[in-house]
């Protein structure tokens, strides 16, 4: 059919990101998108735009992915704020330990490689690490935490989540990841306090 794309965009997108994921922006050039998405320069900047264009849709697309997993995983934080804590580190072991995925996070990696990107870029991951910090918030505000004890403990966690990635990357073991969420499951408990009898 005339005018109609011969490739699927979103498979096209997942390989994108995968690529970036996995070698960072600078280290991937225009010849590792084409063989990531299978697709020549030309169609890339037609139909995904330039690299900078590229990799902003491929943050969004991850940010996306995984904010609606950590959204879910913190649904219940009113009831059960300890187990949505515990779920939200979930999302990010799950995603560490899953073999067909690159190690760490893209954000994450973003957020480390700031200094040499683009301005829009660099805002872009830093939007992404703040509604993390605001989707922690909103969760543990539900679960009556003071509100000074929310904001520290969703920039804590927030901080906690992102190193988990740069953990991985290092070679930390899922044990050893484990053990670091523990740690903050364990602190929010304290401040938490005793459950309520029902």
């Amino acid at each position: 059919m005339a005018g109609k794309k011969q490739f699927d965009v979103d498979h096209a997108l997942d390989a994108a990101m995968v690529q970036f994921w996995r070698a960072g922006y600078a280290d991937t050039s225009l010849d590792d998108l084409s063989r990531a998405t299978g697709l020549n320069r030309s169609s890339i900047y037609s139909s995904l735009g330039d690299k900078d264009a590229l990799y902003l849709r491929c943050l969004d697309r991850y940010a996306a992915r995984y904010g609606d997993r950590y959204d879910q995983a913190l649904a219940r934080a009113a009831e059960d704020p300890l187990r949505a804590v515990r779920a939200f580190f979930d999302v990010t072991l799950a995603r560490i330990a899953d073999p067909d995925l690159p190690d760490g996070c893209l954000i994450a990696q973003t957020a480390m490689a700031i200094p040499v990107l683009s301005p829009a870029i660099a805002a872009r991951a830093g939007e992404a690490l703040g509604f993390q910090r605001a989707r922690l918030r909103g969760a543990l505000l539900t679960a009556e935490l003071a509100e000074s004890d929310a904001d520290d403990f969703a920039v804590h966690l927030a901080a906690v989540n992102q190193s988990l990635a740069v953990m991985s990357r290092a070679g930390a073991s899922g044990p050893e990841l484990r053990t670091v969420a523990d740690v903050s499951v364990n602190a929010l408990s304290q401040a938490l306090g005793p459950p309520r009898a029902g």
